[in-house]
């Protein structure tokens, strides 16, 4: 409790001093203001030079870092709606030669199927032709075979005329005979 007292003691004795002083200053509170802003200063100085300087330094890489990042994001971002236009005119042009090529490949088989239509009524063409040839050459072959037999048939006629010395009525039933052999079908037929 000696302390209280004290320190109360030496309140009321600086209070009656403080008394006839304007606001209670006096040269060595004045002096200790003095000290103290200049400390305050050379503290402000000091802490400007080691921590705000390099903290605004800091602030301003920071600033503009993060300005070349938004630049080069919106690089990147232009370069990749180019790319994108670049590749969408590439879709459209793939789009646009696989149209071609399927275009060109129907007009390819169109043709070849014109070709094939073509060559397949060229091979019939050919076929009847050479069927008829045959026909015409089995036909000439028939003629020959029917002229060689009614030579035979005449030979023989001959023969039995040259044999047989015949009256005008056995010569008649003889032709008659001949020609109901081989019939008379095909003596019209020449």
């Amino acid at each position: 409790m000696d302390f209280l007292t004290a320190q109360l003691a030496f309140l009321s004795a600086s209070s009656d001093d403080i008394k006839g002083k304007i606001f209670g200053l006096d040269p060595q509170i004045i002096f200790d203001a003095l000290i103290l802003a200049c400390a305050v200063f050379f503290l402000f100085f000091l802490l400007s030079y080691l921590v705000f300087n390099p903290a605004r330094d800091f602030l301003a890489k920071r600033q503009e870092r993060i300005a070349s990042d938004l630049a080069e994001a919106a690089e990147q971002k232009r370069e990749a709606m180019e790319f994108k236009a670049e590749y969408d005119a590439r879709l459209k042009e793939a789009d646009a030669e696989v149209d071609r090529i399927v275009s060109e490949g129907k007009r390819r088989a169109k043709r070849r199927e014109s070709e094939i239509v073509d060559a397949a009524n060229a091979e019939a063409a050919r076929i009847m032709e050479r069927t008829e040839r045959e026909i015409e050459l089995e036909k000439s072959k028939v003629k020959d075979d029917v002229k060689k037999e009614m030579v035979a048939v005449a030979t023989q006629m001959a023969g039995r005329f040259v044999s047989e010395s015949m009256s005008a009525s056995r010569q008649e039933q003889l032709v008659d005979e001949v020609l109901s052999e081989i019939g008379e079908s095909t003596w019209r037929e020449q």
